[in-house]
């Protein structure tokens, strides 16, 4: 039996070490929505060292590799959007591996909250596998996206009421 052939959502000719900006959406795992108490934007905005713990290790990304940036970000229920700024000065890893490392330490704090009854119990996976993004190519682009992430959290809470 034949496996199916998985689709390749990036660029394979694009370095994404490169400097430059580039919109990011992880998605949980079968969509569940084990992120919403934490639903909210953040846009542009550096973040209390008590904000919620997905918004908080994106910027520890920050820390483990030097010459990224978090421009800005919005949780929701069952993904998060964030805009990542490679510098002139990041000489380290590719977008994948920073991408892998988030996961890694956003499934370990969530396990911990889940064993102190905090969060609620997943099923699997908290990540689904892979991510969505894209190269944002010019000023323009940069801002219809951080648009797009700032609206996002209201445009759920309209579409709820």
């Amino acid at each position: 039996m034949e496996l199916p052939v998985r689709k390749h959502t990036r660029l394979r000719e694009h370095d994404y070490s490169q400097p430059g900006y580039y919109f990011i959406t992880i998605c949980t795992h079968n969509r569940q929505s084990l992120f919403t108490p934490f639903v909210g934007a953040h846009l542009c905005v550096r973040p209390p060292a008590d904000v919620c713990f997905p918004v908080r290790w994106l910027y520890e990304l920050e820390q483990k590799y030097p010459g990224i940036e978090i421009d800005c970000c919005a949780v929701m229920p069952d993904h998060i959007h964030f805009i990542l700024a490679v510098t002139g000065a990041h000489i380290g890893a590719p977008l994948q591996e920073m991408i892998k490392w988030y996961k890694t330490q956003t499934t370990n704090e969530y396990i911990r909250q889940v064993r102190q009854g905090i969060l609620p119990p997943y099923e699997e996976h908290i990540w689904q596998r892979g991510c969505y993004d894209h190269i944002i190519r010019n000023d323009t682009d940069l801002a219809e996206t951080r648009r797009y992430i700032q609206n996002n959290p209201l445009k759920r809470t309209l579409n709820k009421d």
